[in-house]
This record gives structure tokens, C-alpha cells and sequence, in this order.
């Protein structure tokens, strides 16, 4: 007798792994093999920079031709031209690009209030917009850095974020995450960069910064392609027409345009000693 229940259990569970078997099969879903091969040969960071949610949802719409080719950019130029092989497609891949931010005020910046709360630039900015003088200022507490996938940020307490171009994959990240909006991209052969985002006018902008940007335009006019325009009281430069000439790093005042050189510093000329006549 105890056999019995034994070989109805044996049979049910044949029957119920055919009827799997069978299901598998009749709705068994079709992948592309394209998605495949794209998924891949993208990096799996998922960090989003493509605007698909992950590397599979990217490579979805690659496939069925609602997404560009060349949006990965972790996988820059060499992941581009192998979606390209596999679409069998011609892509131009564009300059790479690095993330920078605009702002060098980090010992030079005037304090108007004081934060002694959670170290944290986006709650730092919902008191008083921050700590600094200058309101388009830094805050100088590493959120960006915490947020980088690909260890391209370094940050030390009370200094300025350093974004180390050769790791950067310009993912964008950091610019979502920075409160103050202060981070931009740039092309990484153009090295010539304003490095302040203050909208103050120049004697307010001088005070609560040493090297603020303060509008005086000699940038402006120095410039053989005018390359250089002021908005917002600060100067801005068009990479695309900027030929690394350096000429507006020479003329500003206030070392508020770098070019990876290291800034040049102002000596105090010493008054002539007057030489006195002996009687």
C-alpha cells in the first residue's frame, strides 16, 4: 500500500516537468542576439550617464534603433566602435571628455556664517546656501567624490575636490549630485578654464574671493579668436573656438583662468631706496 502514493507522486512530478518543459518552450521569450552582444561589451557600471536605466536597458534600445551608439561614455571611443561592428553601422566617435569644477577658492574664499553640521555639501546648501561668502562657492565636502563610481574624485577636508581627468569617464555623476551646479564637462585637450562660477558683481565678487572672476573683461579683449564672452558677471570660454593660446591667463587679474600651469604670483614691487647726501 505505501507504494501507491509514492507513484502517484513519481507520475505527478513527470507530468507537472513536462508541462514546463512545454511551457518553456511555447512562451518562451526570443532574445536578440544583438542585446547579448551588447550587454557584453559594456562595462556594466550602470551608472545611467546614456540615460537608460543600466547597461541591459541601453543595450535594448541600441538594438531596436531608439538609442545612439555613442552614448556609453565609460566605454569612451573603444566601446563605440565595437557597437558599431556589431549594428554594422559607421560611428564618428567624438572627443573624450573630462568632468572639472569651476570654482579654485578653497583657502582664498571668505566665510560668512558657520556650518557645524553633517559634512555634507547638500545639506550644507539648505542653510544660509552654505558657509561661503561667495554663494556659487564650493562647499568643499566630498559628496562628489562619494558618488563616483570610478574613483576619479579625490578630496581632502577644507580643500577643493581634485577630478583626475585620465580615470574621469564623464558619467556625470558628480554634476546631479553638486548642490551649487558648479561642474561641468569639458574636452580633455582644452585645458584653458575659468575657474569660478560667481554672479556677484566685480567688488562684491573681489571680496568674498581672491580669485574670483570680476568681470573686467581684459580676457575679453585679449583673445585673437574671441573665444571669450561674459555672462552672468563672469567670464565664459567656447572650447570649441578656444586655441589654447593662454593670452586671457596672462591678463587676469585675479588668476581666475588656469590652463594646468601653476598660477603665477604677485610680487610686490619694493619702492627705491633714496640715497642720502652726507652734509
Amino acid at each position: 500500500m505505501w507504494l501507491f502514493p509514492l507513484i502517484c507522486m513519481g507520475m505527478l512530478g513527470i507530468a507537472f516537468g513536462a508541462g514546463l518543459a512545454y511551457a518553456s518552450k511555447k512562451f518562451a521569450v526570443e532574445i536578440n542576439p544583438k542585446i547579448e552582444a551588447l550587454i557584453n561589451i559594456l562595462p556594466g557600471a550602470n551608472c545611467g550617464a546614456c540615460g537608460y536605466p543600466g547597461c541591459s536597458g541601453y543595450a535594448s534600445a541600441v538594438a531596436s534603433g531608439e538609442a545612439e551608439p555613442d552614448l556609453c561614455s565609460p566605454g569612451g571611443a573603444e566601446v563605440v566602435e565595437k557597437i558599431a561592428e556589431i549594428l554594422g553601422v559607421e560611428v564618428t566617435t567624438s572627443e573624450p571628455e573630462t568632468a572639472f569644477i569651476k570654482c579654485a577658492g578653497a583657502k582664498d574664499a571668505v566665510k560668512d556664517s558657520y556650518y557645524a553640521g553633517v559634512q555634507s555639501c547638500a545639506l550644507a546648501a539648505l542653510v544660509n546656501q552654505g558657509p561661503n561668502a561667495c554663494k556659487n562657492a564650493c562647499l568643499m565636502m566630498g559628496d562628489c567624490m562619494d558618488v563616483c563610481q570610478f574613483d576619479a574624485i579625490t578630496w581632502e577636508p577644507g580643500q577643493i575636490p581634485f577630478i583626475i581627468e585620465e580615470k574621469c569617464t564623464a558619467c556625470g555623476k558628480c554634476m546631479q549630485i553638486c548642490p551649487k551646479n558648479i561642474i561641468n564637462l569639458r574636452p580633455k585637450s582644452k585645458r584653458v578654464l575659468v575657474l569660478c562660477s560667481s554672479q556677484d558683481k566685480g567688488a562684491v565678487a573681489r571680496k568674498a574671493c581672491k580669485v574670483a572672476c570680476i568681470a573686467c573683461t581684459k580676457c575679453v579683449k585679449e583673445c585673437p579668436v574671441d573665444a571669450i564672452k561674459i555672462e552672468n558677471n563672469h567670464a565664459i570660454i567656447d572650447t570649441k573656438k578656444c586655441i589654447l593660446c593662454g593670452k586671457c591667463v596672462a591678463v587676469c587679474p585675479t588668476n581666475a583662468i588656469w590652463d594646468g600651469r601653476p598660477l603665477k604670483k604677485t610680487v610686490k614691487k619694493e619702492k627705491p631706496v633714496s640715497e642720502t647726501t652726507q652734509a
